[in-house]
């Protein structure tokens, strides 16, 4: 079912995950690749206005950020940070192609244990159970091998996709963030959804998605 890697200094990475079979396809995520160039930007460029309005304002345009030569520095940084053990990035694909992302980040140890969770799912896999497969999969990771304890994940009230995603992990909503983030432009109000490793016990995510006739196991 999974992969986890050294369990020391990056506990939890690097680490292959599922797969999940959901009506869109076979589910897996994977580290990032230094060759998923072009389909991440091919994916990226052709969704512009599905993925646009929820993803934070940049200073570079639309086709200048996700170009096939804008993947390398992303790459880059994603490992390194996976490396230093203050994110947990991957790839979401489907039926082995890439089809999104999901990356938890800004890992703090110690007594917190605590990071966010964040993903995008190409429109054409949209509505066929990837990004809760995914995210199913990422949590169970996170309470196993990871060793975290809270996610967190933030959404604009707006985006109905989402929220019903996160409904369906069983997160709980905790508060409305005013202005967090700046989204197309302009200051959004964001919820916040949170869950503790209480929450996913004794079955886990992916064992709840099954039995809830979600997703079958491959």
């Amino acid at each position: 079912m999974s992969f986890a890697g050294d369990g020391g200094r990056h506990p939890g990475w690097p680490a292959r995950l599922g797969p999940l079979r959901v009506p869109a396809g076979l589910v897996a995520l994977r580290p990032p690749k230094l060759f998923d160039a072009s389909a991440w930007s091919r994916a990226r460029l052709r969704d512009r206005a599905y993925l646009e309005d929820w993803e934070p304002t940049a200073t570079e345009g639309w086709r200048e950020r996700n170009a096939p030569l804008a993947w390398p520095p992303q790459w880059s940084s994603l490992k390194s940070l996976a490396r230093r053990g203050q994110a947990l990035p991957f790839v979401i694909t489907v039926d082995g192609e890439l089809a999104g992302q999901i990356t938890v980040g800004n890992i703090v140890r110690g007594s917190l244990r605590s990071a966010w969770v964040g993903y995008w799912v190409a429109a054409d896999r949209a509505r066929g159970g990837v990004a809760t497969a995914a995210l199913a999969l990422v949590v169970d990771h996170c309470f196993g091998a990871g060793g975290l304890h809270r996610l967190e994940a933030t959404v604009r009230p707006e985006n109905r996709a989402s929220l019903r995603v996160l409904a369906k992990a069983g997160f709980r909503e905790e508060g409305l963030f005013l202005r967090y983030l700046d989204v197309a432009g302009q200051w959004r109000d964001h919820l916040c959804f949170a869950m503790t490793a209480e929450e996913t016990s004794p079955e886990g995510l992916v064992r709840r998605l099954v039995a809830q006739g979600y997703a079958r196991t491959a």
